[in-house]
């Protein structure tokens, strides 16, 4: 059990890599903790193993060789004097056996108690506590015993459509929308595939499938002290395949009162499971303001940069005090300000399937800009490899209205310079630039709305190709390369303001929109 006797971090290891473990970095040089980094084969001159005071090598490349190895982390913190384990997200940040040995080992574990994350582990086991603490849901049934001809009673029963979801694991993975009975066999046999090879367990269930809802979600922070309370919500409704893209705080649709109400039950859904620390309460939300728990992240979000920006708080500090046995310096949601938005740059291909891709960053600068924030794991010159996800980068930016934040948005995407490889940054344009978007009219049908052929990259401006080709070649890397060495997650950054060898630079959002 979590205790709220006052402890101390003075070494804290970040069992994780890239983005994440930069941006912990950062807040632990600011609160003068030690950190140390854990790598792979891969990444052992990584931003993050530059952005730590110590580095352990664990194995190869493969994540289930290295950042999976959860006796190999637990050692590196015994060898280094760690005190204190942050997980990050994904990996090992909701693996209760990691966290109990974690705690076993007298180590300070940074994040919810184990109990807490079981009870969220299965959506299955999250709806029914949901349910009992009064926390809406969305309709649906379980298919454990039921067999196929039970599943297809059950589904007649919701009515079409209707969504086949898999009880473990997230990600939009083990997940089919059937809008008619002769499609729900051929979906529950493909939904339990994927989740058997995904979490190791192919157990489905069945829920009511909402028509262009919005995804908003309540960021919740619980004490050892007995304080639960909310931080304000996220919505998160711009995805692809069920995996977000572009997400903003606070929601455009949100009245006062619809917020009150949500954050009621957010709250209610962290304390029915004891909830210690940060975490994410997601729900559905219908165009009527009607309300639906769809599951609880017992982690820190991708996204959590938005809502800091717009309550100033550093949420990865509070993890830490409360980890700690600090009381919260807040008994209830704190004034919002402003508006943040949140765009994740990966190495894809959109004009290809959003296949992933792989290179090195030959160029990858963001001018000073006010308003803008940049959280990163990769500095130019860096190789994005087919071993991790595919993310590279977070851009943020705050403005005092949505559309301030949402004009720093498009100009940031626009000024961005970015090449060697294929990314999604056209693409990400092309949304935060898009009449709907501007108009606030979102929702998780938004990309197969409006671009249902799929999406074209802007032409590739080969003579920058070449003349970056060249630079390699004759030059070995490009000038002023790395600007964000030595840091993390960068505020406000300037990349190398000199003089551009290159020659020639198309920004992408300059018609491509």
């Amino acid at each position: 059990m979590m205790t709220a006797q006052p402890l101390k971090i003075t070494k804290l290891l970040i069992a994780n890599r890239g983005e994440i473990a930069c941006r912990i970095a950062a807040t632990c040089r600011a609160m003068g903790i030690k950190t140390v980094a854990v790598v792979s084969e891969a990444d052992t001159t990584s931003l993050h193993a530059r952005s730590c005071d110590e580095v352990v090598l664990l194995g190869p490349a493969a994540a289930n060789e290295s950042y999976l190895r959860a006796e190999l982390i637990l050692k590196a913190a015994q060898d280094t004097g760690a005190d204190a384990v942050h997980p990050g997200y994904g990996f090992l940040s909701e693996n209760t056996t990691f966290a109990r040995a974690v705690m076993a080992a007298g180590l300070i574990w940074v994040g919810p108690p184990p109990e807490a994350i079981d009870s969220m582990g299965s959506k299955i086991a999250a709806r029914i506590t949901m349910q009992a603490a009064g926390v809406p849901v969305v309709p649906g049934i379980h298919s454990a015993g039921q067999g196929i001809e039970g599943l297809i009673a059950a589904g007649a029963e919701i009515g079409y459509p209707l969504l086949v979801k898999a009880a473990s694991g997230g990600g939009g993975k083990g997940m089919r929308s059937v809008f008619a009975a002769s499609e729900l066999v051929e979906a529950i046999e493909a939904a339990q595939r994927e989740a058997l090879a995904a979490f190791g367990d192919g157990d489905v269930y069945l829920e009511k499938l909402l028509i262009k809802p919005r995804h908003v979600e309540i960021q919740v922070f619980a004490d050892m002290h007995g304080t639960t309370t909310f931080l304000g919500e996220r919505e998160c409704s711009i995805q692809r395949r069920h995996q977000k893209v572009l997400e903003e705080a606070p929601s455009p649709f949100l009245s006062p009162e619809l917020r009150a109400a949500m954050g009621e039950a957010a709250v209610a859904a962290a304390r029915a499971v004891g909830y210690v620390g940060a975490g994410t309460v997601e729900f559905m939300v219908d165009a009527d303001g009607g309300f639906y728990f769809l599951e609880m992240n017992t982690r820190l979000q991708v996204e959590h940069p938005v809502t800091e920006l717009i309550t100033g708080l550093d949420i990865v500090a509070l993890q830490l005090r409360t980890a700690m046995g600090q009381p919260l310096p807040f008994k209830a949601c704190p004034e919002l300000r402003g508006w943040a938005m949140e765009a994740r740059l990966y190495a894809e291909d959109p004009a290809n399937g959003f296949l992933p891709a792989t290179g090195r960053l030959l160029r990858f600068r963001l001018p000073s800009m006010p308003g803008v924030r940049l959280d990163t794991g990769y500095a130019e010159g860096d190789e994005i490899m087919v071993h991790y996800d595919p993310m590279i980068a977070k851009l943020i930016t705050w403005g005092e209205s949505r559309e301030a934040a949402r004009e720093r948005m498009v100009a940031a995407l626009s000024a961005w310079e970015i090449a060697g490889l294929v990314t999604n940054q056209g693409f990400l344009h092309a949304l935060a630039a898009h009449p709907s978007y501007a108009s606030g009219d979102t929702h998780t049908g938004f990309i197969d709305e409006h671009w249902p052929g799929g999406y074209e990259n802007p032409e590739v401006d080969e003579a920058l190709l070449v003349a970056l080709g060249v630079a390699q070649v004759f030059g070995g890397s490009t000038p002023n390369a790395s600007p964000f060495a030595g840091g993390g997650t960068q505020r406000g950054l300037s990349g190398g303001d000199g003089v551009d060898p290159v020659g020639v630079w198309r920004r992408v959002g300059r018609g491509a929109a």
